[in-house]
């Protein structure tokens, strides 16, 4: 039984390994080439795995362009606990969005410049896969902040998420167009919280 635990867990590292060598692959094509040379053969190629390994990991393109979500680093669960007043509602969104531009930071200018095409699937929230995205986790935050009586919004919370994703890709590619140059989390904070001030 220990053998087949530690077997199962030495496969299961190895699927995780393959999983990041493909991540790793398509992020260097990105930076490198640009959306147009990201083929699901080039991929595969620049990871040295088969086609089959790649769609034993991710059903599309698209759907390995939305793993790098999962993999920007987690937030302090207490900052998104229940708020006791608006004013903490607001400072814990724009914390979840300080924490993407510090990834954004890491992935660097190249790999967000190509990421943020309107080719990229995995940026449609009508198409996206089910993942750990950040308006995903501040739109169950409204919602169960709402829900406790802490804030009222005067539009439905859908409405609410799109504006604050729009805002977020705004911010994102105006520091792409500067080429790293803008103040990212300047800009990004500032214009969170006079949406959201003018919000609740």
């Amino acid at each position: 039984m220990e053998t087949t635990t530690q077997e199962l867990s030495r496969q299961q590292q190895k699927s995780r390994e393959t999983k990041a060598r493909i991540f790793q692959a398509a992020k260097t094509i990105l930076q490198e080439q640009g959306y147009e040379a990201l083929s699901i053969k080039n991929i595969c190629d620049a990871a040295g795995v088969s086609n089959g390994s790649f769609y034993h990991h991710f059903k599309t393109k698209d759907d390995l362009l939305s793993y790098y979500i999962e993999e920007q680093p987690s937030m302090d669960p207490g900052y998104l606990d229940l708020p006791a007043t608006p004013d903490e509602a607001k400072d814990a969104i724009v914390r979840v969005y300080l924490n993407y531009v510090h990834y954004c930071r890491e992935l660097g200018v190249a790999f967000m410049a190509n990421y943020y095409t309107p080719k990229n699937q995995s940026l449609n929230p009508l198409t996206r896969t089910e993942r750990s995205y950040p308006i995903v986790t501040v739109h169950d935050y409204l919602q169960k902040a709402m829900e406790a009586g802490v804030i009222t919004l005067p539009l439905p919370l859908e409405e609410v998420t799109s504006d604050i994703r729009i805002i977020v890709i705004g911010n994102v590619f105006d520091w792409c167009l500067q080429n790293g140059h803008s103040d990212f989390e300047g800009n990004m904070e500032r214009s969170l919280r006079v949406y959201l001030d003018g919000l609740f």
